[in-house]
């Protein structure tokens, strides 16, 4: 079989690259598995507190129907649900959140997070609240989606990347089109960019790195979503879809079926 160019050369990044924490439920038979995981038993490549008072598969919901399907490296994705139990702690807003568990160095060096996004119409979240998505927690970056408080219009069908609140790329967030985004993170630089592809296309370098305040301990990424409410708008069910979640040094992965 004859390579083209663009394989090769996506197989020669993939050779240097390093997988430092690999969250593509591959080990997982069901999202029961989430459940293994306590303060007192750390197990598993996920801690797993921040959702509602229902069982795990009101919120976390584990397929193969569910992920990218150009995602070859993944067995299976995952369905992030908002309902009306998804309140959190007595907090005012809805949130389904996993966290990496792992000691590696996530958060030193320059690192990439990956990961695919996708909705369908059915459960669509939102486009009149603020959604907050594959979020660290202090905001250095992040993804958006739906208004935003203090815009001016009324709703907004953008997914956004925003780094320290401000908006640096965005694309219509349109049912049933994976995104595939790397978060380039140079935690020594304090510098964070973006790369991008949409079904199987390769990621490539849609915004270039900018100035942050890289702040991390390495357990405060939290794949999922935090939605703020909003007045005059109810809960409606939400799901979002995710696929090849993993965390890399060295150069970075561009295909889009990850690395072995």
């Amino acid at each position: 079989m004859k390579l083209t160019a663009a394989a090769i050369t996506a197989l020669a990044a993939s050779a240097d690259a390093a997988v430092l924490w690999d969250g593509r439920f591959n080990e997982f038979t069901s999202s029961a598995d989430l459940n293994r995981w306590s303060w007192a038993n750390q197990v598993g490549p996920y801690q797993y507190y921040i959702h509602g008072s229902g069982p795990v598969e009101r919120y976390v919901n584990l397929s193969p129907d569910y992920k990218n399907p150009a995602d070859t490296g993944s067995r299976q994705g995952v369905k992030i649900t908002l309902d009306s139990t998804a309140y959190w702690n007595g907090q005012n807003m809805r949130r389904t959140e996993l966290i990496p568990q792992t000691s590696a160095p996530i958060n030193r060096g320059k690192v990439y997070y990956h990961f695919s996004i996708m909705r369908k119409d059915e459960n669509a979240p939102s486009i009149f609240r603020e959604h907050q998505i594959a979020f660290f927690e202090s905001h250095f970056t992040e993804l958006k989606y739906g208004w935003i408080s203090g815009e001016q219009a009324q709703s907004n069908p953008n997914l956004q990347w925003m780094t320290n609140q401000q908006s640096r790329w965005k694309t219509e967030w349109k049912a049933g089109v994976w995104h595939n985004f790397a978060y380039e993170i140079d935690f020594s630089a304090n510098r964070v960019g973006l790369w991008h592809s949409e079904g199987g296309e390769p990621l490539q370098q849609v915004v270039a790195p900018v100035s942050v305040s890289t702040s991390s301990n390495g357990a405060d990424w939290h794949l999922g979503v935090l939605e703020l409410l909003r007045s005059g708008y109810s809960d409606t069910n939400e799901d979002f879809y995710f696929s090849g979640v993993y965390i890399e040094d060295g150069a970075i992965t561009t295909a889009i079926s990850g690395p072995a």
